[in-house]
């Protein structure tokens, strides 16, 4: 039988998943002193609620449900999975509108699904850790996310990257400028979105398929490369200048980079858009925007809204490859294992397991981390099994230190060797391990 994970889907070994989270411990952490609150939605959405908001490409990569029973002969969808977290917190802002805060901040941190063609770092099943502000047009909104996102890299070790500000109408003007219909701007977006990982003439080529003439898209291009300059009398220019100035006074100052290239590809967003860049990685570690219409469309009024999603999966990948995590994610499962020894002195193995249940229990009383070896075998055996997993401390109970109601405690980095008590067993082991700094 093949034991691999679906196409697209990962497991996660225990290193894995301590490295993961780590992270997200951190994400939580920053989130959580900037006044965000947590919030969970559910894996599956009704498809109605979905579709239609991620624009063409989007709304194709959503991984539709079949309709259960009888009625699932006709290969017709009534749920999803969900494709990200924005649009469910647009829901959940329209369901219990009358019971949140009139600003409502929350942060989130779950998996999503998308069917994609899976490849080198790109995965059917992943982790998004958004945050997101809704109920105020203020840019200092935009501030204090972008300044919340600062923040968390920062706490990563992240010292090299840029943010890269845009704004939806200034797109739009620029589009408008070089000739493009308004009908066809959004897949316009789309294209431009993928500037980053291809070239102009590839540009030129996707957006000649999506019926944009060589002439617009040259005159879009040249657009580009001129850049935001004072005299670009366009609606957003005014916000842009405003969020850079009001990052100033953010851990995202000096990290701004106004790029008018930036496009982002789904098509909710309606002011501020931007994303962070790292040097020498392709894409970006996260990104976000203001989408003031999307919860409208649930609720039959408009919302002010603006978020930040940060890339679970990349932010690891570059960790790992940069040796960015702290050593003590390597440390081992336990602080000490308990060993179960038959040492032919008449105990029965029944009282000899239930013995080391009861010193393993005083020792996590005692805020230890303590493994049980569940097998009564020789002494060697274990000791080797506790080396081979960098568990640091291994304990013994023989017939003498039953005599004497005490323990004897290995360090099997040091191979130091000593007896204590068994009332003061716990405190004593904590002495040994912080002197030695694990």
């Amino acid at each position: 039988m093949n034991t691999h994970p679906a196409r697209g889907m990962r497991d996660f070994l225990p290193e894995d998943v301590r490295r993961r989270q780590y992270v997200m411990g951190v994400i939580a952490g920053v989130y959580q002193r900037y006044g965000f609150e947590p919030l969970e939605t559910p894996a599956v959405e009704n498809i109605e609620t979905l579709m239609g908001k991620y624009g063409e490409e989007g709304d194709r990569l959503i991984f539709r449900i079949l309709k259960r029973g009888e009625e699932g002969k006709s290969g017709e969808a009534d749920l999803a999975l969900r494709y990200d977290l924005t649009v469910p917190l647009a829901r959940v802002v329209a369901q219990y509108r009358a019971q949140l805060p009139k600003f409502f901040k929350r942060y989130q941190v779950q998996p999503v699904w998308r069917a994609d063609r899976p490849q080198k770092g790109r995965f059917r099943e992943f982790y998004q850790c958004d945050v997101d502000a809704i109920g105020s047009t203020s840019l200092v909104v935009e501030a204090e996310l972008l300044g919340a996102a600062a923040d968390v890299l920062q706490g990563l070790g992240f010292d090299n990257f840029r943010i890269r500000l845009n704004h939806r109408r200034l797109l739009s003007a620029l589009l408008t400028d070089a000739g493009i219909d308004a009908s066809r701007q959004a897949s316009a977006l789309t294209a431009l979105d993928k500037l980053d990982k291809t070239s102009p003439e590839a540009l030129t080529a996707d957006l000649a398929a999506r019926g944009i003439g060589a002439d617009a898209a040259a005159a879009m291009l040249s657009r580009l490369r001129k850049g935001l300059t004072d005299d670009v009398a366009l609606e957003g220019a005014a916000e842009v200048r405003e969020i850079v100035r009001l990052c100033e006074y953010t851990p995202a100052a000096g990290r701004i980079t106004v790029d008018l290239s930036l496009a982002r590809g789904l098509s909710y967003y309606t002011g501020a858009i931007f994303e962070i860049a790292v040097p020498d990685l392709s894409g970006s570690l996260g990104g976000g925007g203001r989408y003031d219409e999307l919860v409208g469309m649930f609720l039959g009024q408009d919302v002010p809204a603006c978020g930040m999603s940060l890339g679970l999966e990349r932010i690891l990948v570059v960790m790992g490859e940069r040796g960015m995590f702290p050593p003590t994610l390597n440390a081992a499962p336990a602080d000490v294992m308990v060993t179960i020894c038959n040492f032919n002195d008449g105990v029965d193995e029944l009282e000899l397991k239930a013995e080391a249940l009861q010193l393993a229990a005083q020792l996590r009383s005692g805020g230890v981390s303590v493994e049980v070896f569940p097998e009564v075998t020789e002494l060697g055996k274990q000791i080797k099994y506790a080396s081979s997993r960098s568990i640091p401390l291994l304990t013994v109970i023989g017939s003498n230190e039953r005599v004497a109601r005490q323990v004897t405690v290995r360090d099997l980095r040091t191979r130091d060797q000593f007896s204590v008590d068994r009332h003061v067993v716990a405190a004593r082991i904590g002495e040994q391990l912080s002197k030695s700094g694990a």
